[in-house]
């Protein structure tokens, strides 16, 4: 899951660097861009906005995966505990 929140945060840098390069090339080149490319910088900066945002969601769910994995083997090992401390007290009985 993480993986493809990864993905889709590098992705969506790509295209506000896109954006932004477009932005910075001068008007005469491109005669339909707006006026002063503001058009542009701020689809770049929002687009870099989902970009982190993307990236922190990724990096949330990793984390949580992590501590339900951690929380599970910790149980696991519990359990292992309990049951090998039932199976000696019930031989000493």
């Amino acid at each position: 899951m993480s993986r493809h929140l990864y993905i889709l945060a590098a992705s969506l840098l790509l295209l506000s660097l896109l954006s932004c390069g477009i932005a910075l090339v001068p008007n005469p080149l491109q005669p339909s861009l707006p006026v002063n490319g503001s058009l542009l910088k701020t689809i770049s900066l929002l687009l870099l906005l989902a970009a982190l945002i993307a990236a922190l969601a990724g990096i949330m769910t990793t984390m949580f995966e992590q501590v339900a994995r951690r929380n599970q083997e910790r149980m696991r090992r519990e359990l292992n505990d309990d049951l090998a401390r039932l199976s000696r007290h019930n031989r000493r009985s």
